[in-house]
């Protein structure tokens, strides 16, 4: 303990805290060793390992906002109610991922909501900001309302709304009820168009949370409901087919986009068709690969809001032709696009590449009809990504922009957390894959005994 007094104070301030707490989430994440003490693990408040990844990535994201929104400090702009706003969004977040029962889930589901409305229309950039807003309200509860309705016929069938005692129930209509407000939260083609929109007016802390954890709520809620529609799953080939055929659309329209944040929103959708695709052809490869892609597209897309953001606060535009020869001006900027592109493009070794090929595999298993989808999916994916590079990196800078401030030792900071775990989680990809197998050895166990 004396040595904790030689410390100079001026280290003991809340970044200190925040860079030890990223130290020690990421260090106890890629330790664990999740085969064994997974058993246990899901009696402590309800965390199962399914639950525990999402809770990791939901405490590195709103972390990582906290180091992005710098303005926010810098200008005084209530930055007292903007960590409020944080901390009720994480715990909304740590608790609707911690919930044993669905209607739980689905209240604290519907709260996190708030703090994000809050956050777009609180410390949005442009007068189009309520707009966004109430489209990410009106979208969300609109499809929420069926849930709830299903929700009370669910409990008056199995008499309990726990996850342990949902089982096969089946029924077109219950299915669509149910899960349609997880399909816009994704989100699914058709119900997408919220989510540009709310990326575009968000700030960078809104754009991240949306990216790396809101439309992980979407999947991780299929995940639990999914063992409710065993007897219905003709119509997930309809759902599958929607979202890989607007993914293949989406990746068409980004490559017509002159705004970085629009191209960057609408890849997220395009990313998270595949991952809807894998986890509804309810394959174990298509669970893994899901869970994955969830996983990495948090960190990619989330890096790749910041870089925009870090252009947009020196040119005060997100025009990819007016942030033209970046190259010139910021090279070790250009470094980070490039390796974060990369990332969104599904190049080695980043944990995409491999949620990809488990997805792609689970999906030409399901039906080898979609790999003429899957071709040009990944065709335009890398396309697009490669737009977005080149049109930023190269060619002449702008002429109006007559003063540029260097990059910050946090901002370089904040780009590391993002691809560092991102790069180094694929070396640990037996922590995704144990989820399953010690849920499919409990059921066998449990079915052993049930017939002895």
């Amino acid at each position: 303990m004396g040595l904790f007094f030689l410390v100079p104070l001026t280290f003991l301030d809340f970044w200190f805290f925040l860079y030890g707490v990223f130290f020690i989430s990421f260090c106890f994440f890629i330790i664990l060793n999740l085969n064994w003490f997974s058993i246990d693990l899901e009696y402590f408040m309800g965390v199962d390992c399914l639950s525990f990844i999402m809770i990791c990535l939901s405490f590195w994201i709103c972390c990582l906002m906290v180091l992005a929104s710098e303005l926010i400090y810098s200008n005084k702009n209530y930055k007292d109610i903007f960590l409020f706003m944080m901390l009720l969004l994480i715990i909304s977040l740590i608790l609707a991922f911690m919930s044993l029962n669905l209607f739980v889930f689905y209240l604290f589901f519907e709260v996190s909501l708030i703090p994000t409305l809050i956050l777009i229309i609180g410390w949005g950039n442009q007068p189009e900001r309520i707009l966004a807003g109430s489209y990410l309200l009106f979208y969300t509860l609109f499809a929420s309302l069926p849930m709830m309705v299903s929700l009370f016929f669910l409990n008056k069938s199995l008499y309990s709304l726990d996850f342990y005692f949902l089982s096969n129930i089946g029924g077109a209509f219950f299915y669509l009820c149910l899960n349609f407000v997880f399909f816009v939260k994704i989100p699914l083609y058709f119900v997408h168009l919220w989510l540009p929109k709310a990326h575009v007016e968000a700030p960078i802390s809104g754009s991240m949370i949306l990216a790396g954890v809101m439309l992980k709520l979407g999947g991780y809620g299929i995940f639990r409901t999914m063992k409710l529609f065993l007897g219905v799953k003709i119509l997930n080939m309809f759902i599958i087919i929607i979202s890989l055929m607007g993914a293949v659309y989406i990746s068409l329209i980004c490559l017509r986009q002159s705004d970085m944040k629009m191209l960057i929103a609408y890849s997220s959708v395009s990313h998270m068709g595949l991952a809807l695709g894998g986890i509804l052809t309810l394959n174990l490869m298509g669970a893994w690969g899901g869970l994955m892609l969830m996983v990495a597209h948090g960190l990619s897309s989330s890096a790749l809001f910041c870089l925009a953001n870090m252009s947009y606060e020196r040119t005060f535009s997100r025009s990819i032709y007016l942030n033209k020869g970046m190259l010139n001006i910021i090279p070790s900027v250009s470094f980070w696009w490039f390796l974060l592109c990369a990332c969104n493009m599904a190049a080695p070794p980043s944990l995409n590449l491999l949620s990809e090929i488990f997805l792609i595999c689970s999906l030409v298993i399901f039906s080898k009809w979609v790999m003429i989808i899957l071709f040009f999916l990944t065709f335009y994916s890398a396309v697009y990504s490669l737009f977005l590079f080149s049109y930023t990196q190269h060619g002449s800078a702008y002429s109006g922009g007559y003063s540029f401030s260097s990059i910050s030792v946090r901002e370089y900071l904040l780009l590391f957390l993002h691809w560092f775990p991102l790069n180094i989680l694929f070396l640990k990809s037996e922590s995704f894959i144990w989820i399953y197998l010690n849920s499919l050895m409990k059921i066998l166990i449990c079915g052993i005994s049930d017939m002895l």
